[in-house]
């Protein structure tokens, strides 16, 4: 592949140290190289970007060839969600801590970019999850996620207990904190840390991972991701769910929360010799031994 992307949209955490900075550098850098620049329009309006054109981000599915977004993690889940309908690819320059997603080192991005923009990049397609909460009978609200969704206890209650129904085969009911739901992508995140698997992102699956359960043997699952999830909230104060940590609903017993994979699909660019394993290495400090002499003492 060699085909030159046209039009390129820029979107930043407008309220993180020197963005504006990152985002004027990669922009002035993609335009001297002949593209056509946008920023998104929160980012132009909070960092006074005032020399290219700024664009809603429906308008930026509706017109760019690919986005790159300057900042953390939660920067990218929440723009990946809105372009997912449009299937524009992303492009990540890590301006946060983590950078599971966004893998691109702020200090390597003018050199990385040109190269990406050029063909020289791995396209990885990263799935979603979709869910209706419905209640009596009527759907009240609905979500997408791309790392997780994650039903909860109230902060001052106790325990919920939860249904589980899977394809509308009854699995168990299950006393807990909560319950994640997790794509591959977001088992490196709330899932991981609440003892769930690590999920390579090709892989069709689906992880359940019950947080702080009340029985032992209520262990973490994964699902093929053709899987129709049913969750019941059968007793509990406060419960409530949410996507990504970034929507949230407020539930009530019976309501009934169904989740199945999302439609859409993200698409990420990353540079050549980009590769997971290298990732989970540097990102969770497997590259990290103890020397010869300190392992035998």
């Amino acid at each position: 592949m060699t085909t030159i992307s046209k039009t390129i949209a820029l979107i930043g955490k407008y309220n993180a140290l020197g963005m504006g900075e990152s985002l004027n550098e990669l922009a002035n850098s993609l335009a001297d190289a002949g593209h056509v620049v946008v920023f998104d329009t929160d980012s132009a309006q909070n960092l006074a970007l005032n020399d290219f054109p700024a664009l809603s981000v429906a308008d930026i599915g509706r017109s760019a060839d690919v986005a790159i977004v300057l900042g953390g993690d939660g920067t990218m889940l929440g723009i990946a969600r809105q372009l997912a309908p449009y299937d524009v690819p992303l492009i990540g320059i890590n301006q946060g801590r983590l950078g599971f997603i966004t893998d691109i080192p702020r200090d390597q991005m003018i050199s990385v970019v040109a190269h990406i923009l050029s063909g020289k990049h791995i396209a990885e397609e990263r799935r979603m999850l979709e869910a209706i909460v419905v209640r009596d009978g009527e759907q009240i609200f609905s979500g997408v996620a791309f790392n997780d969704i994650v039903l909860s206890r109230g902060a001052g209650s106790g325990m919920i207990e939860l249904r589980v129904e899977v394809d509308q085969h009854f699995m168990y009911n299950q006393r807990s904190d909560g319950l994640i739901v997790s794509t591959p992508t977001g088992s490196t995140a709330y899932a991981l840390s609440a003892g769930g698997p690590l999920l390579h992102p090709s892989l069709g699956g689906i992880a359940m991972v019950p947080i702080a359960p009340h029985a032992l043997s209520n262990r973490p699952i994964v699902l093929p991701d053709t899987s129709v999830i049913s969750v019941e909230i059968v007793a509990g104060r406060d419960a409530s769910v949410n996507f990504d940590m970034q929507s949230f609903a407020n539930l009530n017993h019976k309501d009934k929360i169904i989740i199945k994979r999302s439609t859409h699909h993200i698409t990420f660019w990353h540079p050549e010799d980009w590769n997971y394993y290298h990732t989970l290495r540097e990102k969770l400090h497997w590259n990290e031994y103890p020397s010869v002499e300190g392992a035998l003492n």
